[in-house]
């Protein structure tokens, strides 16, 4: 970097060279702002320097091939520091009410909630698959080298009981079939059947799909990979019966991620937001929205990391819902309510 500053003001850039600096700059611009990647105040503040460097050599050049290469890698440099700011500025900002505004625009009914209990979970579980029986939750973590099936506490958030996947899959969905834990995978597209009083691996299965959210009816599994669909399969051999697209007012509503069946209802968490579908299992139209914005109050987590909703377990006996979300210190049980 230092021999770029020195042919800047020495006023002999190349042109070929400076205006192939100037388009790796701008890509990398770009390519980091379609990622999302994390940027800070300082990189900001970096750009807008070289960005006046290079246009008071620009200035300062009498060679005008220098003059254009000057001009182009500090307008160039500028632009990526005009960027960052914007990034920098609006990281953490919650929009998840303008989409669920957009989402009900067409008049689909939108329920609240009311926070009844809070209970401790671990904040390094990345949550993928949520189910509550017997007094506990059973939960499936996911990230490669990091995925876990685990028995989870209710009151105290400890860990019971953990098993650790191979490393070379990402945990996903969960659903308790009879008296086994079905368990999917991201993208190997393989699941997992596990004994739930012991603990023991019984067998696998594949499908194919990605492996998003899982859910039963009492009579076949739900499950999401992602998209506007839901898949129906056989418990037992897990074979596919039906599909189901899933619609609000006509229009897909994509990314459905962890699910769970409620007196009739599939409830589905729609993915990177604040959203829970809730969707007739016989037609796919979302019946009705659960908004749950602003549930964990001051609490801060960061979104950038996938901390997001999702986790979604009920109560069938005590009639309670409890949702979580990846990463999220707190466990809530929620009571919905409906909206004027």
């Amino acid at each position: 970097m230092n021999q770029v500053f020195r042919a800047a003001e020495n006023n002999n850039c190349p042109t070929l060279f400076v205006f192939l600096l100037s388009f790796c700059v701008t890509a990398i611009v770009a390519y980091s702002n379609m990622r999302q990647l994390p940027r800070l105040e300082s990189e900001q503040k970096s750009g807008a320097i070289f960005g006046q460097l290079f246009f008071s050599a620009a200035l300062n050049s009498t060679d005008r091939r220098c003059f254009f290469g000057g001009l182009c890698l500090g307008l160039a440099l500028a632009l990526a520091s005009v960027f960052t700011g914007v990034a920098f500025a609006t990281q953490g900002q919650d929009t998840t009410g303008a989409e669920t505004k957009r989402a009900t625009a067409s008049g689909t009914p939108v329920f609240g909630y009311r926070v009844i209990n809070r209970f401790p979970h671990d904040p390094t579980a990345f949550t993928q698959g949520l189910v509550y029986a017997g007094g506990v939750l059973y939960e499936s973590t996911g990230l490669l080298g990091q995925s876990t099936l685990r028995e989870v506490d209710l009151e105290t958030g400890k860990v019971r009981r953990l098993v650790k996947l191979p490393a070379r899959v990402f945990g996903e969905g969960l659903a308790l079939w009879k008296e086994r834990l079905v368990q999917l995978t991201w993208r190997s597209r393989v699941g997992f059947v596990f004994d739930r009083e012991s603990f023991q691996f019984l067998r696998q299965f594949r499908y194919m799909t990605e492996g998003w959210g899982l859910a039963h009816d009492g009579k076949q599994l739900i499950m999401s990979d992602g998209s506007a669909n839901l898949y129906f399969l056989d418990p037992e051999t897990f074979a596919l019966i039906d599909r189901l697209e899933v619609k609000d007012n006509g229009v897909p509503v994509a990314k459905l991620n962890e699910l769970e069946f409620i007196k009739g209802e599939i409830f589905a968490n729609v993915w990177e937001t604040d959203r829970i579908a809730r969707i007739s299992p016989d037609t796919g139209n979302v019946l009705s929205w659960v908004d749950l914005s602003g549930l964990l109050g001051p609490v801060v987590v960061d979104k950038r990391d996938g901390s997001v909703l999702n986790g979604i377990a009920y109560d069938v006996e005590g009639d309670r819902l409890f949702v979580t979300g990846k990463r999220w210190p707190q466990l809530f049980e929620i009571q919905l309510l409906p909206r004027s």
